[in-house]
């Protein structure tokens, strides 16, 4: 497990973060021509519109260059970016990681200093906790690209039909499940409470987290303890057990079909789900002019209290090894302009831009705020994208929606996560 984290520190010593901010520029942008600038996206991340959006305007703006979005999975990408990050020849130019993996990239050099940008693309108005994980001895290295916050889609006319009250807290929330999956208003085959899958990280610590549980703490010395054998995350831990034992049936479901599990919702296979905003934008139109689709966040553990939810999201990056860092540069403006930033909030994401977040339209939008400022991240150190890369939380989650005791698992996990979190960067 340690393995990966001493491979990422070597595979990356080769590249260095330039100094004074500038990002290795030394030409003027407007001298160049016959370059490309490669965007790494992540999939899910951007529709088809604001890709074309944004190759097309730079193309405008930067004539006689291009810019090319190369979309990449999820899977595997730690690996993926530690070779190519560290290859002068291969390395892309802009690089958009999950906000647990900046840290881990900013910590060996990867990441170009581009501190000097950091008022032409927001200042202040950029997410703080994100500008925070792509920061290393005051300077910048990672930009917040969009934040992705997590709430609860369901089918409003299920839970009246089946005489269910939208819950108020999270153990409320839990039964409210289980008891739709029981009642199946519509009688339909193999119908489920709640799409709830241990290959949807995101979603199952959100509810771990709003239920109290915790993955480890941070001491006062910077360092962090594993704690997923304690009470209160063993507590929380049970009530993620009983979603995956009693309220769905995609506790083991691919992460093929996990990528476009709002289709289960719109087949009516499940009654609810827990989702970003850009997951409203996938639920079938006609759901929501039928008045069928409600949005809440997912409750706390008192009535009234707006759960913890995980922080999802991203920050963009100058590779340091860049092929083409002043255009790059040039690309980066692009993306944090209004134009774009407002294509982020179209789509269902908190753009990493506060100011443009009131472009967030529609039920989702009305509640994001609360939920990003009740959300949390996961610990903050290069140590967590080790364990993240290494798939050490899915396969946790998978252990327990396979019905493994929970105690016993738990403490399992947890001595390898201690592990992990102790290890020399």
């Amino acid at each position: 497990m340690l393995g990966g984290g001493a491979a990422l520190a070597l595979g990356l010593a080769a590249c260095g973060s330039s100094s004074g901010g500038s990002g290795g520029s030394d030409r003027d942008p407007a001298e160049i021509s016959g370059e490309n600038v490669r965007v790494w996206f992540m999939e899910g991340s951007f529709a088809d519109d604001a890709i074309d959006y944004l190759e097309t305007a730079f193309a405008e703006e930067n004539p006689g260059n291009t810019l090319t979005v190369e979309i990449q999975p999820w899977d595997g990408i730690v690996s993926k970016l530690q070779t190519s990050l560290a290859s002068s020849s291969e390395s892309p130019d802009l690089v958009e990681t999950g906000n647990t993996q900046s840290t881990t990239f900013t910590n060996v050099g990867a990441f170009a200093d581009v501190s000097d940008l950091y008022e032409d693309l927001g200042g202040d108005d950029l997410i703080p906790s994100f500008v925070e994980a792509g920061t290393v001895d005051g300077a910048n290295y990672a930009y917040p690209l969009y934040a992705g916050a997590r709430g609860v889609f369901y089918r409003s006319d299920l839970f009246d039909a089946a005489g269910i009250t939208v819950p108020e807290t999270i153990d409320e929330f839990r039964e409210a499940m289980i008891a739709l999956g029981e009642a199946n208003p519509e009688d339909v085959d193999g119908f489920s409470g709640m799409y709830f899958a241990a290959v949807d990280i995101h979603g199952v610590e959100s509810f771990m987290f709003a239920a109290g549980g915790e993955y480890a703490t941070e001491n006062e010395d910077g360092s962090f303890t594993a704690v997923l054998d304690q009470p209160e995350t063993l507590a929380a831990l049970e009530q993620v057990h009983s979603l995956f034992q009693d309220a769905t049936a995609y506790a083991l479901d691919s992460q093929a079909s996990q990528k476009a599990f709002e289709k289960y919702f719109n087949e009516g296979k499940v009654g609810a789900m827990i989702g970003t905003g850009n997951v409203g934008t996938k639920i079938d139109q006609e759901l929501w002019d039928e008045d069928k689709v409600g949005v809440m966040a997912l409750p706390g553990q008192s009535a009234g209290e707006v759960g913890q939810t995980f922080a999802g999201g991203s920050n963009i990056s100058l590779a340091a090894n860049a092929q083409n860092p002043e255009l790059a540069r040039e690309a980066l403006k692009l993306i944090f302009s209004e134009e774009f930033q407002t294509k982020i909030a179209e789509a269902g994401w908190s753009p990493g831009n506060s100011s443009y977040g009131d472009a967030v339209t529609g039920p989702f939008g009305e509640i994001s705020r609360d939920i990003v400022e009740n959300s949390k991240l996961t610990p903050n150190t290069p140590q967590w994208g080790v364990a993240s890369g290494n798939n050490l939380v899915r396969d946790f989650f998978t252990e327990l929606a396979q019905g493994g005791d929970v105690e016993t698992t738990a403490q399992t996990y947890n001595a390898t996560l201690q592990e992990t979190l102790s290890a020399e960067e």
